[in-house]
C-alpha cells in the first residue's frame, strides 16, 4: 500500500500538526521523516492546546502507531519533556510510539556548538532555533554521529564521550563567550537517555516495508516547510534537512514509487520566522493585523513571525518540487476583515517579469507583482460547510486552484480540529 505524505509548502508553521491530527483516523501509522525539536506542531481539541516537537501528531489517537523515522534527530531531554506531558494526559505512548534505530541523537554539546556558531556570525545570523539541529546533521553527514541504535551497545558512552570531547574543542575554536556547565547538562541528558531506552526501538525501514505489504495505511509527516529545504529552500537561511517529498523517501526508507498522495499545506497568507528573504513581507498595519489575529508566534521559540501576502510564485515552486496532489489552505479565518487582499502572481526580477522562483530572491533583486481580490467580513470560525463560506473567499480559492492547477480539498477556519472544512 502506498505511503501518503503531508508537508508544508511555505517557510514552516503552516499548520501541519492540526491536519495530521484531523487525518489520523484514516491511517494506521503516522511517521515523522525529518527535522527534530526545531519543529512545533500545535494541536487544539477539547478546549486544550498541545504542542509537539519530535513526536508525531497522531499520538493522541488510541488506534494509531506513531513512528519517529531515521531522518529525524532526537534530543532526549526535550523528548522526555514531551513524554512527561503526554503522561499527564494519560496517553499510553509506550504502546503506540516507535523509534528508528537509525535516528541520530542531539547531544548537549550539539546545542552549545549551535549557539557558538550562531554567535560567531554576528549580523549574518541565519536565525537558528539553537536546538543543535545543524551540528547534529553535520555529524550525520560527517559520519561521526551517535544513533539511537548505539544506545543498545555496551560502548555507547565511550562513543558519546569521544564526540562530546571533539565538540568542546570546536566550541573553543569559535572564540565566543559561551558559558556552560557540561556536567550539569550531562546529568539531565543521561537521565533522559534512560527514559528514551524504555521505548521500543525498531529497524524502521523494514517495519514500514512489512506494514505496506500487509496493507496498513501510512501517513508520512513532515516538519518545517519546503522553502526551508537544505537544497531547494532560500539557502543559506534554511534548515539542515530535506523538508520536501524526497526527504520522506530518505527519512523513512520508502522507495519513490511507493509514495501515494502528497498533501501540501499552506496558509492563506505567508509567514516566516527568523532571517532570510521574504518578497511579500508587510511592514504596515495589514501585516500587524495578520500577526495579531493569527497569533503569529513560533510554537518552539516564541519568536514573532514575519507576515505578508500570499506568494503564488513561491507556492507554485513548492508544489512542483514536491509533486503535490492535493492542497490544504490554513488560517482562512485570519483574513476576515481585510477590505482588499493581495496575491503575488509574478516577480519583477532584474528588469524582467518572471513567474518562477529564481536563484536569489533578496529584496535588491525582487519586486512582487500583485493581483487584488475583494476581501470578506464574515466570521468563518463557526462555519462547518463549504457552502456557507462567503463568495469572496470562494473566488479567492477558485483563483488559487486555477493558477496552481490543483484542488484545495481542506480549508481551515480556526485552530481546533473541529474547525476544518472538507471541500
Amino acid at each position: 500500500m502506498a505511503v501518503d505524505l503531508l508537508l508544508g509548502l511555505q517557510w514552516g508553521d503552516e499548520g501541519k500538526g492540526k491536519i495530521v491530527d484531523v487525518l489520523t483516523s484514516k491511517y494506521n501509522i503516522i511517521a515523522r521523516f525529518q527535522g527534530g525539536p526545531n519543529a512545533g506542531h500545535t494541536l487544539v481539541f477539547n478546549g486544550k492546546k498541545h504542542v509537539l516537537h519530535t513526536i508525531p501528531s497522531g499520538i493522541f489517537h488510541d488506534k494509531a502507531t506513531n513512528l519517529v523515522g531515521n531522518g529525524v534527530v532526537i534530543d532526549p531531554v526535550i523528548f522526555k519533556k514531551e513524554l512527561d506531558k503526554l503522561a499527564e494526559q494519560d496517553v499510553d505512548y509506550k504502546k503506540s510510539l516507535l523509534i528508528s534505530r537509525k535516528a541520530h541523537i542531539i547531544l548537549p554539546t550539539h546545542r552549545l556548538l549551535d549557539a557558538a556558531s550562531e554567535a560567531s556570525k554576528g549580523k549574518a545570523k541565519i536565525g537558528s532555533t539553537l536546538k543543535g539541529i545543524g551540528p547534529t546533521y553535520m555529524d550525520k553527514t560527517g559520519r561521526n554521529g551517535l544513533r539511537v541504535g548505539d544506545l543498545e551497545l555496551d560502548n555507547w558512552k565511550e562513543k558519546y564521550r569521544a564526540l562530546a570531547n571533539k565538540h568542546e574543542s570546536m566550541i573553543d575554536f569559535y572564540n565566543v563567550d559561551i558559558q556552560y556547565d557540561l556536567k550539569e547538562l550531562e546529568t539531565e541528558f543521561f537521565a533522559a537517555v534512560k527514559v528514551l531506552k524504555s521505548l521500543k526501538f525498531i529497524d524502521s525501514e523494514e517495519y514500514i516495508y512489512q506494514a505496506q505489504k500487509s496493507g496498513q495505511s501510512i501517513l508520512a509527516e513532515g516538519a518545517q516547510g519546503s522553502l526551508l529545504d537544505i537544497d531547494f529552500g532560500t539557502y543559506p537561511f534554511v534548515t539542515s534537512s530535506n523538508t520536501t517529498a524526497a526527504g520522506a523517501c530518505t527519512g523513512l526508507g520508502v522507495a519513490p514509487n511507493q509514495i501515494g498522495e502528497v498533501f501540501g499545506i499552506f496558509k492563506a497568507y505567508t509567514t516566516r520566522v527568523g532571517s532570510g528573504p521574504f518578497p511579500t513581507e508587510l511592514f504596515d498595519a495589514d501585516g500587524e493585523m495578520m500577526a495579531k489575529v493569527g497569533q503569529e508566534f513560533g510554537a518552539t521559540t516564541g519568536r514573532a513571525r514575519r507576515c505578508g501576502w500570499l506568494d503564488l510564485v513561491a507556492l507554485k515552486y513548492a508544489c512542483q518540487v514536491n509533486g503535490v496532489t492535493q492542497l490544504m489552505m490554513m488560517k482562512a479565518d485570519v483574513l476576515s476583515g481585510f477590505k482588499t487582499l493581495k496575491v503575488a502572481t509574478a516577480y519583477k526580477y532584474k528588469g524582467e517579469t518572471i513567474t518562477h522562483l529564481p536563484f536569489n530572491i533578496e529584496p535588491e533583486n525582487i519586486e512582487p507583482i500583485y493581483s487584488d481580490f475583494k476581501g470578506w467580513t464574515a466570521d468563518l470560525t463557526e462555519m462547518s460547510e463549504a457552502s456557507t463560506l462567503p463568495k469572496e473567499l470562494n473566488d479567492y480559492i477558485d483563483f488559487l486552484e486555477k493558477e496552481l492547477e490543483l484542488p484545495i480539498t481542506i480549508v481551515s477556519v480556526g485552530p481546533d480540529r473541529k474547525q476544518t472544512i472538507f471541500r
